[in-house]
């Protein structure tokens, strides 16, 4: 009887994991599966050009697609309807005040054409471990009402360096991811500098903000010259109003 395949080791947030190269990705950008969702392996992925977007049996599948869709922030589009909600501080705006609930709140969010979702458990772990050693962060966006306020709306995703890697983000009510994610933008050029937004694969929505096909030839030369490491990690402490 055959032995049983040996466990991949856990990878600390400092150690390297050499992943195949983008250039061997299938049409649909999948590079390979395997491996786990610990520190390592997924601060390696991104500092590479790859993501983990779902798994199977336990196994995460890792992707970089071509072309890539992205965001240079300095290029973002705010319409002058978004504009006037804004103005109106519908919404309040917190920076990894709940991290693991905006997780689950877009692992719940019924998506069009999507009958599940991606963001399993071990995704929940993995991501949750990555938010409390300080490199991913969540955006959450609040309602007032009578009994206090309600999370409407939010997002999560990994800095490293000078990048943003957006991972997913959830409305409740109209305009309030919106709302978050121009927040996040305009915080994550004032107080980071950050040069490049990854969006990773192509959306309407997204483009409606100014998000842009690239050639992933393209994107993994940005990449190199903006992702430092460890890129500052550590939690964002700003609250924001709607229009900060």
């Amino acid at each position: 009887m055959p032995s049983p395949e040996p466990e991949f080791p856990r990878l600390e947030w400092d150690q390297w994991f050499e992943f195949p190269h983008p250039d061997t990705a299938d049409d649909d950008g999948l590079v390979g599966a395997g491996g786990n969702l610990s520190p390592g392996m997924l601060l390696s992925a991104y500092r590479q050009g790859l993501f983990p977007w779902f798994s199977r049996d336990g196994l995460p599948f890792w992707f970089s697609p071509d072309p890539r869709f992205v965001l240079v922030p300095g290029e973002l589009h705010v319409g002058s309807t978004l504009k006037k909600v804004m103005k109106k501080r519908l919404f309040s705006v917190t920076f990894d005040e709940n991290f693991p609930t905006v997780m689950a709140r877009c692992a719940e969010t019924p998506r069009p054409n999507q009958p599940g979702t991606w963001i399993t458990e071990d995704f929940l772990g993995g991501y949750g471990e990555l938010h409390r050693l300080g490199f991913a962060h969540s955006v959450e966006v609040w309602k007032d009402e009578r009994d206090g306020r309600r999370l409407v709306g939010g997002l999560y995703g990994v800095k490293l360096g000078r990048v943003f890697f957006g991972e997913s983000m959830f409305s409740l009510e109209d305009n309030a991811s919106k709302v978050g994610f121009v927040t996040v933008v305009g915080h994550l050029i004032k107080e980071f500098g950050v040069e490049l937004i990854d969006c990773q694969a192509p959306t309407d929505y997204l483009a409606s903000f100014g998000a842009k096909k690239v050639p992933r030839d393209w994107f993994l030369t940005r990449l190199k010259g903006l992702v430092e490491f460890p890129g500052s990690p550590g939690r964002w402490k700003a609250v924001l109003s709607s229009w900060s």
